[in-house]
């Protein structure tokens, strides 16, 4: 596994306790997830802005998909919201025009858990995003059973044979894949595999500074066939304009959703769609 420094390596540590906690269950869990197929297509959801295959400059012809996360807390921002049900939010999501719903799952972290999964799949028709730290392919059969339709694979908490094997056993239980990459040697680890979906944490793992021109950087380094997602301190409208000028198929927000009054204008927002 690898290292990476700071708060991260502390998660990550707490993560290897879990799947140790979690591994007598790992038979039944795996035999729940092969029974599983009410899958919803995530890829699909956020593939209406694929990039041109021309010249590389015609970057989508369409609004930017929105991936809109349900996020109580992280250690970044502290309580995000106080009065927090996960199942109204989702509802105020889908209501609004998310494309895909990020559901938190993280307990000591990010104060999420992974019941909202199967809570919230009950209430929206939305494809749903595991938002976790995968380190071991047990997680994976928790989230078929749970609900999800994608789980989060972050490029720099996996060592390259991991990434590889985690990538091929989602793909065996039918889900989708978001690989998350924060440089460019890990945008280089990430293009060595046939990961589909990308996205660009603008925000250092290292540091938790976030700087939105890292989704500029990396951009360069994809082709037309994939599906480019920036993610992490995207608040604006300004922001998701900048954003898809780079090339960026979707969007994930958390906090600046979750703290919108009217989500609706904020998405409409975020889109670019006027609002009369």
């Amino acid at each position: 596994m690898k290292k990476f420094g700071n708060k991260l390596d502390e998660i990550i540590a707490d993560k290897v306790l879990e799947v140790e906690r979690l591994l007598p269950l790992r038979d039944k869990l795996q035999f729940a997830a092969q029974s599983r197929e009410d899958f919803r297509c995530f890829e699909t959801a956020l593939g209406g802005a694929i990039r041109d295959q021309g010249d590389g400059e015609g970057y989508g012809t369409t609004e930017l998909s929105v991936i809109a996360e349900v996020k109580r807390a992280s250690p970044s921002a502290g309580i995000i919201s106080a009065d927090f049900d996960p199942v109204v939010i989702a509802r105020a999501y889908a209501e609004a025009g998310a494309n895909a719903l990020s559901i938190l799952t993280d307990e000591k972290y990010f104060q999420g858990h992974l019941s909202y999964l199967s809570m919230i799949r009950e209430a929206v028709d939305l494809p749903l995003l595991r938002k976790d730290f995968i380190i071991h392919e047990v997680q994976i059969f928790e989230a078929v059973v749970a609900g999800a339709d994608a789980i989060l694979l972050i490029v720099g908490a996996l060592e390259q044979d991991n990434l590889h094997h985690l990538l091929e056993v989602a793909r065996n239980y039918q889900l989708d894949v978001l690989v998350e990459v924060h440089d460019l040697e890990e945008m280089e680890r990430a293009l060595e595999t046939d990961a589909r979906i990308i996205g660009i944490n603008n925000r250092n793992l290292r540091t938790f500074e976030v700087d939105l021109t890292t989704t500029e950087r990396l951009s360069e380094e994809l082709g037309p066939d994939h599906i480019l997602v920036s993610e992490s301190g995207i608040y604006t409208g300004e922001d998701t304009s900048r954003i898809q000028s780079w090339g960026a198929d979707a969007i994930l927000v958390g906090e600046a959703l979750m703290r919108a009054p009217d989500k609706i204008a904020k998405m409409a927002e975020l889109k670019g769609i006027p609002v009369s």
